[in-house]
């Protein structure tokens, strides 16, 4: 069979992501370059002669780099997540660059994230595993509460937002919930609230599912805590920036939040998914007094992170990048404004 004409560059490419990128070549009958190295300044120029480019970083896309994409005549730019927060909107728009992102890749992996981690911290697992490593079998004084017995507040009720509302009402938990656009078939069982401040007056456990915009930059904030209930649950498996660290720290300081587990952090770039070889060697002192807690779940933004939802992300960008290429149309072509 004649291998196509069309040649796709596909940056980041990380070892549990090739099977998949090697697959999706062969039944496409496409040729991809599979690169391990991120698109920054110093590997954009290897996109030259390339149609379009599949791409993931926490990194930002920088003016430059974008801009010398165009100058490659590469201008079919396909991200394998969701969020396009990290990309310059101006040098998209003025060099005429069409931007795809995946915008559901599986969103039961984050629920059941989410979901799993609520109940270790009702449970405290931490704290037991600790007490366990030194020898201490007793159950007291860490008893448990049950999911069942709380109202959990869900912010944002789109397809990861409602995977997870799906799980908690199998553990009979009250739901409410809050968004700016209202789910139609949620909307008749009138679960949502009008605001944000009945959510966290009602909420036991608030589970946030928001996107990173500016109006939601640090929603929880210490007004916000200080309108919640004593003893507030916190997850946040969504971004970073929707949650003020500092404020937080305070509000589990004072008792306000009984816990928290954090799949995201304000400043994960450059953190996450890195090893610094020793705890003390982490270079941010924020996050190391959140990880030192017993009642706080610090995880590197692995959520998402399952067999299922890597083959997505590579493949759903694939075909995103085929179909630019191929029509300049495709399925999530992001706008931006």
């Amino acid at each position: 069979m004649e291998v196509s004409a069309l040649k796709i560059i596909a940056y980041g490419i990380r070892d549990d992501e090739r099977p998949y990128v090697e697959e999706w070549s062969k039944d496409q009958n496409i040729e991809v370059k599979i690169v391990k190295d991120l698109l920054t300044d110093d590997t954009v120029d290897q996109a030259k002669g390339f149609d379009g480019a599949v791409v993931y970083q926490q990194k930002p896309y920088t003016a430059s780099v974008l801009d010398r994409l165009a100058e490659l005549g590469v201008k079919n730019l396909s991200l394998r997540n969701v969020g396009v927060d990290n990309v310059d909107a101006d040098a998209v728009k003025r060099n005429d660059i069409k931007v795809t992102n995946v915008p559901a890749y599986s969103p039961a992996a984050i629920a059941e994230f989410t979901v799993t981690e609520l109940m270790r911290l009702l449970r405290h697992t931490t704290q037991y595993e600790h007490r366990q490593a030194k020898g201490d079998l007793k159950w007291t004084p860490d008893i448990a509460t049950e999911l069942n017995s709380l109202t959990v507040g869900v912010i944002a009720t789109g397809r990861i937002g409602r995977a997870a509302i799906q799980i908690y009402r199998g553990f009979g938990a009250k739901i409410v919930a809050y968004d700016v656009f209202h789910n139609p078939e949620l909307e008749k069982e009138g679960i949502y609230v009008d605001s944000l401040d009945e959510l966290y007056k009602q909420a036991d456990v608030i589970s946030l599912h928001a996107p990173a915009t500016k109006e939601n930059m640090h929603m929880l904030n210490a007004d916000a805590f200080n309108k919640m209930k004593d003893g507030v649950y916190i997850l946040n498996p969504a971004r970073g920036d929707l949650v003020d660290t500092d404020d937080l720290i305070k509000a589990l300081d004072s008792g306000k939040v009984a816990g928290a587990a954090l799949d995201v952090y304000e400043n994960e770039v450059g953190i996450f998914n890195t090893d610094f070889g020793s705890f003390d060697a982490i270079p941010d002192d924020r996050l190391k007094n959140l990880m030192k807690r017993e009642n706080v779940l610090v995880s590197p933004h692995i959520a998402f992170y399952t067999t299922t939802a890597v083959r997505n992300m590579v493949q759903f960008a694939l075909n995103n990048n085929k179909q630019l290429i191929e029509t300049g149309k495709a399925d999530n072509v992001v706008a931006f404004n």
